[in-house]
């Protein structure tokens, strides 16, 4: 009866996380509004994309795979009244002061268009500010969702150089998990020939950031390279980003194993909060994930800096906390000093962040709290 029992909770649960996602679906989806009006009004951002997503007869990016990827370039305008953490979605008639909007949108006939337009962009930038900056969505995500995002982040973190999305075919539904982890599978190649075209369009450095199961992705493909001895690539690389990792802790250990020195700095956003990461651990018989980890001595042997953001989860936001927090973001925001020290790898010292500081052998632990009356 005991066992009976604990089976009963363990599915209501379960039952309870699903029941969630289902009502959180039946909101609507962002979705790309073309408004070229915009470009007199909001910030502009414009957004590199490779996409292994395929077009619809409408020409627009679906959930369907393609084996070839498609390139772009978008042009969003993000509003004067835009609130750190959110995406301004038009309902109704779109307004350019109120919402974020898409100016314009091309598409290369080729990959080698897409990487010499990024060239340009490249030089037009300065002599020691050539980086580029890949972001990589997460599950349950649409084309629209991924690239707007890209365009929050750069707007809410001012990010140096040239943003790249990269769109993997995500089912953009929350009861499509399981399409979704092939589809991570299926688009590891796509991301590979990015960061080939990013190498060869004269980028200094590269900057590569996964959400989620875009987290996985983005190990996936390292392990890739590596095995393939793909130093083009990682001489370029300068740092890698994972936020809220759908990903087993064993699998990690192993990915890193494989991938070898981690490029510095390596850098993991978690979250004891973090429900739709409770929900995944649940469905796999497990206890965590590797961005709900709360103990850094799991990760000891690597050379890690994880952030625990556990005092920033409200409600069912924890899932995405650097980039819906607008008290993380206005902390990460403004700690400049932080990127030279996390250029060692190692930001152990205390002041250049409000929280605690954990080393245990090669990893570090850095446990931030939330402040009160900070300057901005």
């Amino acid at each position: 009866m005991v066992a009976f029992g604990v089976i009963v909770i363990f599915y209501a649960r379960i039952f309870a996380a699903v029941l969630v996602s289902l009502i959180a679906a039946c909101t609507p989806r962002g979705e790309i509004t073309l408004a070229p009006q915009a470009a007199d009004v909001g910030r502009l951002h414009s957004i590199f994309v490779s996409t292994t997503r395929a077009l619809d007869a409408a020409g627009r990016f679906d959930s369907r795979r393609s084996p070839d990827p498609v390139y772009g370039r978008f042009t969003i305008s993000v509003p004067p009244d835009h609130k750190p953490g959110r995406i301004e979605w038009p309902h109704g008639k779109p307004d350019p002061a109120h919402d974020f909007l898409t100016v314009d949108r091309s598409l290369f006939a080729s990959e080698k268009g897409f990487t010499r337009a990024l060239a340009g962009a490249i030089r037009s930038e300065p002599a020691d500010n050539r980086e580029v900056i890949i972001f990589v969505h997460g599950y349950n995500n649409t084309f629209a969702e991924g690239l707007y995002r890209m365009a929050q982040l750069a707007d809410d973190f001012d990010l140096p150089g040239i943003a790249v999305h990269y769109s993997w075919p995500s089912a953009g539904s929350p009861v499509g998990y399981g399409y979704d982890r092939d589809s991570m599978l299926f688009a590891r190649d796509g991301l590979e020939d990015l960061l080939t075209a990013v190498e060869k369009a004269g980028a200094k450095r590269i900057l590569l950031v996964g959400h989620s199961l875009g987290a996985l992705l983005v190990m996936e493909t390292l392990r890739q390279t590596a095995l393939e001895g793909r130093q083009d690539i990682r001489r370029h690389l300068r740092g890698v980003v994972l936020i809220s990792p759908d990903i087993d802790i064993d699998i990690f250990k192993q990915q890193a194993r494989r991938i070898g020195k981690l490029p510095q700095p390596f850098l993991i956003f978690s979250s004891r909060r973090d429900r739709a990461l409770r929900l995944s651990a649940a469905l796999t018989g497990q206890k965590e994930r590797l961005g709900s980890v709360s103990d850094v001595s799991a990760l000891a042997e690597l050379r890690v800096t994880l952030f625990d953001v556990s005092e920033f989860s409200e409600g069912l936001s924890g899932h995405f906390i650097p980039a819906t927090s607008p008290a993380l973001i206005k902390i990460l925001a403004n700690v400049r000093r932080l990127d030279s020290a996390l250029q060692t790898g190692r930001p152990a010292r205390p002041g250049l962040v409000p929280g605690t500081i954990l080393t245990v052998q090669n990893a570090t632990q850095i446990i931030l709290s939330p402040v009160i009356g900070m300057a901005p």
